[in-house]
């Protein structure tokens, strides 16, 4: 029982939430709670009754009655009471199939990314509410304690619901000034399902398949933006190696060492084609640089035929878009592949996150490839220290017992 409801948190929460965020006009905090309600109650209904066959529209129907009792204890109910008249099944048809402009998650999105909330506040909401990420892994993605994280959390919400931040996509003329953030929420949330930060599976199949899905609906809904067809590209080419990431064990497999035969080479057709487009846009972005800097990857035959010195070109060009540690580390591992590992090195030097995992698994690699196994001994043990999750763990330490 305990492993059907958390796959349905996992699978059904952002949905649930989206579509009783707006049938409740965008009050987010009060949707929720009553999300929250409701897989309080199926943990106890569905050990009595049995799994239903449709857990999210059981979610949902719940969810939707906990909701309308909350307004009517609290006396706020009239513009919603005539819902109460309606009939209510143990589950629900499913809604008619909606339009990109429609999309509830969609809605979310947006609705999160609102420019009344801080930046990073919207971020976090959005990876919250649409990506149902939990608070621990938010605060990975930031940097951040989780308390700090929760705490943010809560004033995002109530923000939300006390300025009455609309629950719509944005006419078109406000579309561009929240599309950065709508971008950054939906590439996070595929970063957190290609490499989970925390538990034992690695992939999070369910979270890159909805970043896939809502980066073609971005797509669709601004046709003349470069970078929402830059993400979308990025997504499809690096999501084209899933199946060769993983052995027969369900252990990490480094992309040195993948099976190249197992890519998804309709996945990498169709995001090459859709780079393409993004490059014949204008103002072509770091979303776009990177999607350039996976096709390479994509297209080389063996991992020795990889083009590394253009590879190292290109994150020199998305290190002035963004400077962060990220594209950093990212850049000192294509250079010292390019021109060796002390150049790589020399990269990481001025980097001061002692808490920052890939910075660690990163210097450990160079160190190991510049012959120093000393070195690289201490900080393969210092990223596994780091690593919050146990299949990388155990990639990490078996690269450290190959190394010493």
């Amino acid at each position: 029982m305990t492993g059907a409801l958390e796959r349905a948190y996992r699978d059904e929460r952002a949905a649930v939430l989206a579509t009783i965020t707006r049938r409740l006009n965008g009050d987010l905090a009060l949707a929720e709670d009553a999300v929250q309600d409701a897989f309080v109650a199926a943990a106890v209904e569905w050990d009595r009754r049995g799994v239903p066959d449709r857990p999210g529209a059981w979610l949902t129907t719940t969810a939707w009655r906990r909701a309308l009792d909350r307004l009517r204890r609290d006396r706020t109910a009239r513009e919603h009471l005539h819902r109460l008249a309606e009939p209510m099944t143990y589950d629900l048809e499913p809604e008619p199939e909606r339009s990109s402009l429609e999309d509830d998650r969609l809605r979310m999105l947006f609705c999160c990314c609102h420019p009344a909330l801080a930046p990073e506040a919207r971020m976090a909401l959005t990876l919250r509410s649409v990506g149902g990420l939990t608070v621990p892994e938010i605060a990975r993605a930031f940097l951040t304690g989780e308390v700090a994280m929760e705490r943010r959390l809560v004033r995002a919400r109530s923000k939300v619901s006390d300025a009455r931040i609309p629950f719509a996509v944005p006419p078109d003329e406000r579309l561009p000034e929240r599309l950065a953030g709508v971008l950054r929420v939906v590439y996070l949330i595929f970063t957190e399902g290609h490499m989970a930060a925390r538990g034992t599976a690695p992939i999070r199949a369910e979270l890159c398949d909805e970043a896939i899905r809502l980066a073609r609906l971005l797509a669709a809904l601004m046709p003349d933006a470069a970078e929402a067809h830059g993400l979308l590209a990025l997504l499809l080419l690096t999501d084209a190696r899933r199946a060769a990431r993983l052995d027969a064990d369900g252990a990490l497999v480094a992309l040195g060492d993948q099976d190249r035969s197992l890519w998804n080479r309709a996945r990498v057709e169709e995001g090459t084609r859709v780079l393409d487009r993004a490059l014949r846009l204008p103002d072509p972005g770091p979303y776009t640089i990177q999607a350039a800097i996976a096709a390479l990857h994509d297209q080389a035959k063996t991992w020795d035929a990889t083009d590394w010195a253009q590879i190292a070109r290109l994150y020199e060009v998305l290190a002035t878009h963004d400077p962060s540690p990220v594209v950093t580390v990212n850049r000192a591992v294509a250079v010292g592949f390019a021109h060796g590992p002390e150049a790589g090195l020399a990269l990481l030097d001025g980097l001061d996150l002692p808490r920052y995992q890939p910075l660690a698994a990163a210097r450990a690699e160079l160190l190991r490839r510049a012959g120093d196994v000393a070195g690289a001994d201490a900080a393969y043990v210092r990223a596994i220290e780091l690593s919050g999750n146990a299949a990388e763990r155990a990639a990490l330490e078996q690269r450290r017992t190959t190394a010493s």
